[in-house]
Protein backbone atom coordinates (compact mmCIF):
# COMPACT_ATOMS: atom_id res chain seq x y z
CA UNK A 1 0.00 0.00 0.00
CA UNK A 2 1.35 3.36 -0.96
CA UNK A 3 1.96 6.01 1.66
CA UNK A 4 -0.97 8.23 0.60
CA UNK A 5 -3.43 5.34 0.77
CA UNK A 6 -2.14 4.35 4.21
CA UNK A 7 -2.65 7.89 5.52
CA UNK A 8 -6.17 7.97 4.07
CA UNK A 9 -7.06 4.62 5.69
CA UNK A 10 -5.76 5.75 9.10
CA UNK A 11 -7.71 9.03 8.86
CA UNK A 12 -10.96 7.23 8.01
CA UNK A 13 -10.43 4.81 10.92
CA UNK A 14 -9.79 7.62 13.40
CA UNK A 15 -12.86 9.52 12.17
CA UNK A 16 -15.00 6.41 12.68
CA UNK A 17 -13.73 5.96 16.25
CA UNK A 18 -14.43 9.65 17.02
CA UNK A 19 -18.03 9.42 15.72
CA UNK A 20 -18.65 6.20 17.70
CA UNK A 21 -17.31 7.77 20.91
CA UNK A 22 -19.36 10.93 20.45
CA UNK A 23 -22.51 8.89 19.83
CA UNK A 24 -21.92 6.82 23.00
CA UNK A 25 -21.27 9.98 25.00
CA UNK A 26 -24.52 11.56 23.77
CA UNK A 27 -26.47 8.40 24.59
CA UNK A 28 -24.94 8.37 28.07
CA UNK A 29 -25.85 12.02 28.59
CA UNK A 30 -29.43 11.41 27.48
CA UNK A 31 -29.74 8.46 29.86
CA UNK A 32 -28.32 10.51 32.72
CA UNK A 33 -30.71 13.39 32.01
CA UNK A 34 -33.66 11.01 31.86
CA UNK A 35 -32.64 9.39 35.15
CA UNK A 36 -32.18 12.79 36.84
CA UNK A 37 -35.62 13.91 35.67
CA UNK A 38 -37.24 10.84 37.21
CA UNK A 39 -35.36 11.11 40.49
CA UNK A 40 -36.03 14.85 40.81
CA UNK A 41 -39.78 14.61 40.24
CA UNK A 42 -42.05 14.81 43.28
CA UNK A 43 -44.89 12.39 42.62
CA UNK A 44 -47.50 14.46 44.42
CA UNK A 45 -46.54 17.72 42.73
CA UNK A 46 -47.85 18.81 39.34
CA UNK A 47 -44.74 20.59 38.06
CA UNK A 48 -45.15 23.85 36.12
CA UNK A 49 -44.56 23.76 32.39
CA UNK A 50 -41.52 25.98 31.91
CA UNK A 51 -40.92 25.04 28.27
CA UNK A 52 -42.70 28.16 26.99
CA UNK A 53 -43.61 31.59 28.42
CA UNK A 54 -46.64 31.45 30.72
CA UNK A 55 -49.35 32.35 29.96
CA UNK A 56 -49.21 31.50 26.25
CA UNK A 57 -51.49 34.40 25.30
CA UNK A 58 -49.59 37.24 26.95
CA UNK A 59 -51.93 40.26 27.24
CA UNK A 60 -51.01 43.65 25.89
CA UNK A 61 -49.81 46.34 28.29
CA UNK A 62 -53.30 47.79 28.65
CA UNK A 63 -54.71 44.56 30.12
CA UNK A 64 -54.26 43.23 33.64
CA UNK A 65 -54.65 39.52 34.28
CA UNK A 66 -56.80 38.24 37.15
CA UNK A 67 -56.60 34.56 38.05
CA UNK A 68 -57.50 32.21 40.87
CA UNK A 69 -56.53 28.75 42.04
CA UNK A 70 -58.03 26.25 39.54
CA UNK A 71 -60.38 24.50 41.94
CA UNK A 72 -63.03 24.29 39.25
CA UNK A 73 -63.40 23.87 35.49
CA UNK A 74 -62.65 26.72 33.10
CA UNK A 75 -66.38 27.18 32.47
CA UNK A 76 -67.18 27.29 36.18
CA UNK A 77 -64.25 29.62 36.79
CA UNK A 78 -65.57 32.05 34.20
CA UNK A 79 -69.02 31.96 35.86
CA UNK A 80 -67.56 32.68 39.31
CA UNK A 81 -64.74 35.10 38.55
CA UNK A 82 -65.77 36.66 35.24
CA UNK A 83 -68.27 39.06 36.86
CA UNK A 84 -65.61 40.05 39.43
CA UNK A 85 -63.18 41.01 36.65
CA UNK A 86 -65.87 43.03 34.85
CA UNK A 87 -66.86 44.84 38.06
CA UNK A 88 -63.27 45.68 38.94
CA UNK A 89 -62.65 46.93 35.40
CA UNK A 90 -65.56 49.35 35.72
CA UNK A 91 -64.59 50.40 39.24
CA UNK A 92 -60.93 51.11 38.47
CA UNK A 93 -60.97 52.16 34.81
CA UNK A 94 -58.44 49.41 34.05
CA UNK A 95 -59.08 46.51 31.68
CA UNK A 96 -58.95 43.49 34.01
CA UNK A 97 -59.42 40.10 32.34
CA UNK A 98 -60.04 36.79 34.09
CA UNK A 99 -57.80 33.95 32.94
CA UNK A 100 -58.38 30.36 34.03
CA UNK A 101 -54.96 28.67 34.31
CA UNK A 102 -56.15 25.26 33.18
CA UNK A 103 -54.07 23.11 35.55
CA UNK A 104 -52.40 23.44 38.92
CA UNK A 105 -49.00 23.05 37.29
CA UNK A 106 -49.63 25.87 34.83
CA UNK A 107 -51.08 28.01 37.62
CA UNK A 108 -48.02 27.67 39.80
CA UNK A 109 -45.64 28.22 36.90
CA UNK A 110 -47.45 31.39 35.84
CA UNK A 111 -47.53 32.64 39.42
CA UNK A 112 -43.82 32.03 39.89
CA UNK A 113 -43.15 33.94 36.66
CA UNK A 114 -45.19 36.92 37.96
CA UNK A 115 -47.65 36.55 35.08
CA UNK A 116 -50.71 37.48 37.15
CA UNK A 117 -51.53 41.04 38.21
CA UNK A 118 -54.43 40.15 40.50
CA UNK A 119 -54.81 36.79 42.22
CA UNK A 120 -57.28 35.15 44.59
CA UNK A 121 -56.17 32.01 46.45
CA UNK A 122 -54.91 30.52 49.72
CA UNK A 123 -52.90 32.03 52.52
CA UNK A 124 -49.60 30.28 51.65
CA UNK A 125 -49.64 31.46 48.03
CA UNK A 126 -50.45 35.01 49.13
CA UNK A 127 -47.63 34.92 51.66
CA UNK A 128 -45.17 33.73 49.03
CA UNK A 129 -46.16 36.47 46.57
CA UNK A 130 -45.77 39.14 49.25
CA UNK A 131 -42.31 37.84 50.14
CA UNK A 132 -41.01 37.02 46.67
CA UNK A 133 -42.68 38.93 43.82
CA UNK A 134 -43.72 42.30 45.26
CA UNK A 135 -47.42 41.63 45.65
CA UNK A 136 -49.51 43.53 48.19
CA UNK A 137 -52.47 42.13 50.07
CA UNK A 138 -55.83 43.73 49.31
CA UNK A 139 -58.82 42.04 50.96
CA UNK A 140 -59.62 38.61 52.34
CA UNK A 141 -62.55 36.32 53.03
CA UNK A 142 -63.66 37.17 56.59
CA UNK A 143 -62.86 34.57 59.20
CA UNK A 144 -60.06 32.11 59.76
CA UNK A 145 -58.99 28.62 58.75
CA UNK A 146 -58.02 25.76 61.03
CA UNK A 147 -57.00 22.38 59.62
CA UNK A 148 -57.20 19.21 61.68
CA UNK A 149 -55.80 15.70 61.25
CA UNK A 150 -58.12 12.95 62.43
CA UNK A 151 -58.50 9.19 62.71
CA UNK A 152 -61.53 6.97 63.24
CA UNK A 153 -62.93 7.03 66.78
CA UNK A 154 -62.24 3.31 67.27
CA UNK A 155 -58.59 3.64 66.22
CA UNK A 156 -56.75 2.88 69.45
CA UNK A 157 -53.26 2.71 67.87
CA UNK A 158 -52.75 6.30 66.75
CA UNK A 159 -52.75 8.98 69.45
CA UNK A 160 -50.03 11.35 68.25
CA UNK A 161 -49.35 12.94 64.88
CA UNK A 162 -45.81 11.56 64.74
CA UNK A 163 -47.20 8.03 64.74
CA UNK A 164 -48.55 8.64 61.23
CA UNK A 165 -45.07 8.26 59.69
CA UNK A 166 -45.42 5.49 57.12
CA UNK A 167 -49.21 5.42 57.38
CA UNK A 168 -51.67 6.56 54.72
CA UNK A 169 -53.46 9.89 55.03
CA UNK A 170 -56.36 10.96 52.81
CA UNK A 171 -55.77 14.57 51.75
CA UNK A 172 -55.66 16.90 48.78
CA UNK A 173 -52.41 16.67 46.83
CA UNK A 174 -49.77 19.25 47.77
CA UNK A 175 -49.55 22.23 47.55
CA UNK A 176 -52.96 22.22 49.24
CA UNK A 177 -52.54 24.24 52.42
CA UNK A 178 -54.27 21.69 54.66
CA UNK A 179 -51.92 18.96 53.47
CA UNK A 180 -48.89 21.19 53.97
CA UNK A 181 -49.88 21.94 57.58
CA UNK A 182 -49.54 18.20 58.17
CA UNK A 183 -46.34 17.61 56.19
CA UNK A 184 -44.47 20.50 57.82
CA UNK A 185 -44.53 18.52 61.07
CA UNK A 186 -42.41 15.77 59.49
CA UNK A 187 -38.92 17.13 58.88
CA UNK A 188 -37.31 13.76 58.08
CA UNK A 189 -38.14 12.82 54.45
CA UNK A 190 -37.64 9.14 55.32
CA UNK A 191 -40.34 9.27 58.00
CA UNK A 192 -43.45 10.90 56.58
CA UNK A 193 -47.07 9.92 56.06
CA UNK A 194 -48.13 8.55 52.68
CA UNK A 195 -50.55 11.03 51.09
CA UNK A 196 -53.51 9.36 49.37
CA UNK A 197 -54.50 12.11 46.95
CA UNK A 198 -58.26 12.64 47.24
CA UNK A 199 -60.39 15.44 45.80
CA UNK A 200 -63.07 17.04 47.96
CA UNK A 201 -63.24 17.43 51.75
CA UNK A 202 -66.21 15.08 52.08
CA UNK A 203 -64.46 12.42 50.00
CA UNK A 204 -61.39 12.80 52.21
CA UNK A 205 -63.43 12.38 55.39
CA UNK A 206 -65.48 9.45 54.07
CA UNK A 207 -62.38 7.79 52.61
CA UNK A 208 -60.84 7.70 56.08
CA UNK A 209 -64.04 6.24 57.59
CA UNK A 210 -64.19 3.61 54.83
CA UNK A 211 -60.64 2.47 55.56
CA UNK A 212 -59.08 3.90 52.41
CA UNK A 213 -56.51 5.53 54.68
CA UNK A 214 -55.64 5.64 58.37
CA UNK A 215 -56.06 9.40 58.83
CA UNK A 216 -57.45 12.46 57.05
CA UNK A 217 -56.81 16.22 56.87
CA UNK A 218 -59.88 18.50 56.71
CA UNK A 219 -60.83 22.02 57.80
CA UNK A 220 -62.28 22.08 61.30
CA UNK A 221 -65.39 23.86 59.98
CA UNK A 222 -66.01 21.01 57.52
CA UNK A 223 -65.49 18.38 60.21
CA UNK A 224 -68.15 20.07 62.35
CA UNK A 225 -70.55 19.90 59.39
CA UNK A 226 -69.79 16.25 58.69
CA UNK A 227 -70.26 15.21 62.34
CA UNK A 228 -73.24 17.33 63.35
CA UNK A 229 -75.20 14.11 64.02
CA UNK A 230 -72.47 12.48 66.06
CA UNK A 231 -68.69 12.06 66.13
CA UNK A 232 -67.17 9.24 64.11
CA UNK A 233 -63.61 10.49 64.29
CA UNK A 234 -61.02 11.72 66.75
CA UNK A 235 -58.73 14.75 66.19
CA UNK A 236 -55.05 14.00 66.82
CA UNK A 237 -53.60 17.29 65.57
CA UNK A 238 -54.90 20.84 65.22
CA UNK A 239 -52.79 23.19 63.11
CA UNK A 240 -52.40 26.86 63.97
CA UNK A 241 -55.13 29.31 62.99
CA UNK A 242 -54.57 30.89 59.57
CA UNK A 243 -56.23 33.72 57.63
CA UNK A 244 -58.62 32.71 54.86
CA UNK A 245 -58.29 33.03 51.07
CA UNK A 246 -57.48 36.53 49.84
CA UNK A 247 -56.69 38.85 46.93
CA UNK A 248 -53.21 40.16 46.21
CA UNK A 249 -52.07 42.61 43.50
CA UNK A 250 -48.75 42.77 41.68
CA UNK A 251 -46.45 45.70 40.86
CA UNK A 252 -47.96 46.48 37.43
CA UNK A 253 -50.96 47.79 39.37
CA UNK A 254 -49.64 50.91 41.10
CA UNK A 255 -50.56 52.16 44.56
CA UNK A 256 -53.53 54.16 43.28
CA UNK A 257 -54.82 51.15 41.32
CA UNK A 258 -54.52 48.94 44.39
CA UNK A 259 -56.34 51.49 46.57
CA UNK A 260 -59.19 51.56 44.03
CA UNK A 261 -59.35 47.76 44.03
CA UNK A 262 -59.61 47.67 47.83
CA UNK A 263 -62.33 50.30 47.84
CA UNK A 264 -64.28 48.50 45.11
CA UNK A 265 -64.07 45.09 46.80
CA UNK A 266 -65.17 46.50 50.17
CA UNK A 267 -68.05 48.47 48.65
CA UNK A 268 -71.67 47.23 48.94
CA UNK A 269 -71.70 47.46 45.13
CA UNK A 270 -69.42 44.39 45.09
CA UNK A 271 -72.05 42.13 46.65
CA UNK A 272 -73.73 41.31 43.36
CA UNK A 273 -70.68 40.67 41.15
CA UNK A 274 -68.96 38.64 43.88
CA UNK A 275 -72.01 36.64 44.97
CA UNK A 276 -71.04 33.35 43.29
CA UNK A 277 -67.49 33.72 44.57
CA UNK A 278 -68.57 34.38 48.13
CA UNK A 279 -71.02 31.48 48.06
CA UNK A 280 -68.23 29.14 47.00
CA UNK A 281 -66.15 30.21 49.99
CA UNK A 282 -69.03 30.46 52.47
CA UNK A 283 -68.63 34.22 52.87
CA UNK A 284 -72.08 35.66 53.50
CA UNK A 285 -70.81 39.20 53.98
CA UNK A 286 -68.47 41.30 51.89
CA UNK A 287 -64.69 41.04 52.13
CA UNK A 288 -62.49 42.28 54.95
CA UNK A 289 -59.38 44.42 54.58
CA UNK A 290 -56.05 42.83 55.43
CA UNK A 291 -52.32 43.59 55.38
CA UNK A 292 -49.04 42.19 54.11
CA UNK A 293 -48.02 41.44 57.69
CA UNK A 294 -50.95 39.06 58.18
CA UNK A 295 -49.75 36.82 55.35
CA UNK A 296 -46.03 37.55 54.97
CA UNK A 297 -44.59 34.51 56.78
CA UNK A 298 -47.09 31.98 55.44
CA UNK A 299 -45.18 31.40 52.22
CA UNK A 300 -42.91 29.17 54.31
CA UNK A 301 -45.46 26.37 53.93
CA UNK A 302 -44.23 26.15 50.33
CA UNK A 303 -40.60 25.75 51.37
CA UNK A 304 -40.39 22.14 50.15
CA UNK A 305 -42.52 22.61 47.02
CA UNK A 306 -40.67 22.78 43.73
CA UNK A 307 -40.04 26.19 42.21
CA UNK A 308 -40.87 28.44 45.15
CA UNK A 309 -37.59 28.70 47.09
Amino acid sequence: MCKSNLVKTLAIGLLGLFIQAASADNTSNLKQASSADVVGTKVSYRSPDRAAPIPANVPDSSEYVFSAAPRESAEEGKRIYGPVAEYLSQATGKKIVYQHPGTWGAYQGAMQHGSYDLVFDGAHFNGWRVAKIQHNMLVKIPGEQVFVTLVKSENTRIHDLRQLAGYSVCAHAPPNLGTLTLLEQFTNPARQPIIVSTDGWKNIYEGMLAGKCVAAVVPLAKLEQFEKNGAKSRVIYRAKTLPDNAFSAGPRLNAEDQARLIKALLSPAALGPTQAMRQKYAADKTFAQTSNEEYASLGEYLRNEWGYY
